[in-house]
């Protein structure tokens, strides 16, 4: 369970900008596909950061960009209120990459020629290259492309030229070589673009220069570097959950700074099966860390009673976890900080003034809805890397693969995994049910293999018979996916004879429920947590 606090404006400074490696700034304008914008310029061994679009040049300029990319969107750029850039952008001499509606935008801003479609094009389109460029080097000239827009550009903007077309777009690609500027009306970012890597990793490495450097040896030095400095002789504790976000970054901070850092496991009472005992072993034991354990179940079942609403859940939560690592920082004496597993994707989900472009998917429960005002300070080593980066800074670290390969457990437990009020009897059905469907999906030969598995109870109830009796009891369902990051997702395509195991199980085996039912649905639309 990782614990979060707001990324605000402060604790964006606490990086010193200058030990940052070549920066690819991504202008967001609420696309849904943001994340995977960075995460695409990040498996190019590039260092990417999201802005939202209206961020002034004075702050992109203080990350000295080798790069911007501008996304896409869901709204038009001929609206009367439609989202635009700082015009510095497109004279600061930064080579530039519109994306979709980021494409749309250039041509807008710099004279080109747009129309609003009376047919939005939507899916797969053949795309066809029609001049050469820095840009699509190496592409084949036909090639699988994704398209989701309604405003079309029927001529590009002068000292552009016409790169690609579709079926049914003639301008599906615009460039100007000189000034470095270029803009695609697809998406390369996502897979179903057949040449989209090779399309960003041209834009990175051939048109704007930058060289592939991005890599965990070096956040490791540079981190441990900076918390070591701003730290001090300061003491410090740590929010312990036993989840890989936590545990890769308080070895980090332990590496900083050793016996300095004190780590505090909340057991709250929403934890899996044996969870607890197993995670205060583990760091114990296993990487040597000083751990307090606090008894907090009662606490939190008081805070959550009555509550149905995910988002208070999460927001009480948060609070009563703030409320307890005070009460021990005080006991501990003198504590200055608190170190956290906050990641990027869950400051820009939980839309904080850093993502303020795209909708609010949910307030992560320590992201975006903790108490303004706390007398600690944050530290948070890993708020600008994605899932699988932390795991790689956790091998990089030497943590053990049962640390570093943990399934991802979210920072409110078990309480968003019981829709609707959670109470001490619903907690042990969904923790039975849970472990079984863990048990059988960790015993089973898979491939691919989930990257996150887990029951959910739902306030449904329904009619069924055991026995020669008629029951009136609970659904469960269940949910797996594979993934490489969680920002995006796909339902894990379990064998039937596991499924019909695991439904068995947990109606003959969890009291209460009568029903199991088999979550299909991908990210997006839906999220991988169903609170």
């Amino acid at each position: 369970m990782e614990v979060r606090l707001p990324m605000t404006t402060a604790s964006i400074d606490q990086t010193d900008l200058r030990t940052r490696p070549a920066t690819v700034v991504i202008l967001d304008f609420g696309a849904q596909y943001s994340q995977l914008i960075a995460r695409r310029v990040r498996e190019a061994r590039v260092y990417s950061e999201i802005l939202p679009h209206d961020a002034p040049w004075s702050e992109i300029a203080r990350r000295e960009p080798a790069a911007i990319l501008l996304t896409g969107g869901p709204e038009s750029t001929l609206g009367p209120d439609a989202l635009g850039i700082d015009p510095q952008v497109y004279t600061s001499g930064v080579p530039v990459l519109g994306i979709c509606y980021g494409m749309q935008l250039i041509a807008r801003d710099l004279g080109g020629k747009l129309v609003a479609s009376q047919h939005s094009e939507f899916g797969a389109a053949a795309l066809e290259l029609v001049a050469p460029s820095p840009l699509t080097g190496g592409l084949p000239p036909r090639s699988r492309a994704w398209m989701s827009h309604g405003d079309t550009v029927l001529a590009p903007p002068p000292g552009f030229e016409t790169l690609a077309r579709t079926t049914s777009c003639a301008i599906a690609a615009i460039g100007d070589d000189k000034r470095k500027l270029y803009g695609v009306q697809f998406h390369p970012e996502v897979a179903h673009t057949e040449a989209g890597k090779r399309i960003i990793t041209n834009f990175l490495h051939e048109v704007a220069g930058i060289a592939p450097s991005w890599e965990m040896g070096s956040f490791v030095d540079r981190t441990v570097a900076e918390i070591r400095e701003r730290v001090g002789d300061g003491r410090v504790i740590c929010a312990l959950s036993g989840g890989v976000d936590s545990a890769v970054a308080a070895t980090l901070v332990a590496r900083a700074i050793g016996s300095q850092l004190t780590c505090i496991f909340v057991d709250t009472g929403l934890l899996r099966a044996h969870e607890g005992d197993g995670v205060v072993a583990a760091f114990r034991d296993v990487l040597h860390l000083d751990v307090v354990r606090v008894d907090a179940r009662e606490r939190f079942l008081a805070r959550l009673a009555g509550v149905i609403d995910p988002e208070e859940k999460r927001i009480r939560i948060g609070h009563e976890f703030i409320a307890i690592f005070e009460e021990e920082a005080r006991r501990l004496d003198d504590v200055q900080y608190l170190v956290q597993g906050t990641l990027y994707p869950d400051v820009i989900e939980s839309k904080t003034p850093d993502s303020k472009a795209g909708h609010k998917i949910k307030s992560h429960h320590n992201v975006g809805g903790l108490p303004e005002k706390m007398a600690l300070k944050l530290v948070e080593p890993l708020r600008l890397l994605f899932k699988d980066e932390v795991r790689e800074v956790g091998r990089v670290l030497g943590l053990p693969p049962a640390i570093v390969e943990r399934q991802p457990f979210p920072g409110p437990g078990l309480a968003v995994r019981v829709l609707g009020e959670v109470t001490a009897d619903r907690l042990e059905t969904v923790r039975a049910a849970d472990a079984i469907v863990t048990g059988e999906i960790e015993a089973a030969t898979l491939e691919p293999r989930p990257w996150q598995y887990f029951a959910v109870l739902t306030p449904l109830q329904s009619v069924g018979v055991m026995g020669d009796g008629r029951t009136y009891a609970n659904l469960v369902a269940v949910r797996a996916i594979t993934s490489e990051d969680g920002m995006t997702a796909d339902w894990a395509r379990l064998p039937h004879e596991l499924l019909e195991r695991i439904s068995t199980r947990i109606v003959n085996e969890v009291r209460g429920v009568n029903r199991v039912a088999f979550d299909i649905t991908s990210k997006p639309p839906a999220t991988v947590e169903w609170e």
